[in-house]
């Protein structure tokens, strides 16, 4: 059941690409990482407060960078430069990096339905991202991309973080130590460019508002909170897998906020690869059934 529980944050991280589109258009991204992260940091300190001692504090800063600082940037890189669910899909492939860095790194090799599904998942995306098929931004794919190698090692952090620190801890101070770091970039940046966070703050509206609420409260301070808390119970490898509903939520926030569209054949595409990423559990749950059935 573990990884139906990772699907409620994958849930929400896959509408992070529409929400920001719909309602936070042409706002810089260093500065949207910032009011994602630092407000959901500070509230979960008030609801629980625990500080870190001692070398804690710089494997926390690690974290926040990796996790929180270079991610979010990316993430709302994404966001603003790829179709909502392009950038859900392309989220799927991360079990398969998340497989080859395990095994390159921990010498861990993933089962054999695990090793398949990885390879269907190529093999869509493949078809999926054919540049005679789809134009997409080579900025927002590079981000994507980048952004999938910071969750895979800021997941493995975390989890080794887990062991020697409470998970709360964990998460709420790479929240705002990550949010710190994007508050200082953000500002340095407005010094040199100005001009988009000088039209975000004098344009500001209770729909912006909405939609940063959005981000922070359930994308970041729920999200991340079952994310923390799920690792510290299943591999990271495993949780990957329940990112199968990041490209549910990109797909139908894309089509309902942004009004995206896409032909029957791309839908099938995306359908194969959301089929493939289930299928390791699916079939982890009918040898589990099978073997109660025996017993």
């Amino acid at each position: 059941m573990s990884i139906f529980y990772a699907m409620i944050p994958a849930f929400f991280w896959g509408t992070t690409y529409a929400v920001t589109q719909f309602t936070l258009e042409g706002w810089p991204a260093l500065l949207l990482g910032a009011l994602r992260a630092l407000p959901a940091g500070l509230l979960l300190l008030l609801l629980r407060p625990m500080w870190p001692k001692g070398k804690q504090w710089r494997q926390l800063a690690v974290l926040g960078l990796i996790n929180i600082g270079i991610f979010f940037s990316l993430i709302f890189v994404v966001a603003l430069s790829l179709p909502s669910a392009i950038s859900g899909v392309g989220m799927i492939s991360v079990p398969v990096f998340a497989m080859i860095y395990h095994g390159v790194v921990y010498r861990r090799m993933p089962s054999k339905v695990q090793m398949l599904s990885g390879a269907m998942l190529i093999v869509l995306a493949w078809m999926l991202f054919d540049p005679n098929q789809l134009v997409l931004s080579p900025i927002g794919l590079g981000a994507l991309l980048t952004a999938i190698f910071c969750i895979i090692i800021g997941s493995d952090i975390t989890k080794r973080l887990g062991v020697t620190m409470h998970w709360w801890q964990v998460l709420t101070w790479q929240l705002i130590l990550g949010g710190v770091f994007l508050a200082i970039i953000s500002c340095i940046h407005a010094l040199v460019d100005p001009s988009k966070y000088l039209y975000a703050i004098e344009h500001v509206s209770a729909f912006n508002v909405a939609g940063i609420a959005w981000l922070s409260l359930l994308n970041t301070a729920l999200g991340y909170g079952l994310y923390v808390f799920l690792l510290q119970r299943m591999s990271v490898v495993e949780f990957t897998f329940g990112g199968i509903a990041n490209p549910i939520a990109g797909i139908v926030f894309g089509v309902v906020l942004v009004g995206e569209s896409y032909t029957l054949g791309q839908y099938g595409l995306m359908a194969g690869m959301i089929l493939m990423s289930l299928m390791p559990q699916l079939t982890q749950s009918i040898k589990s059934a099978r073997s109660h059935q025996a017993d």
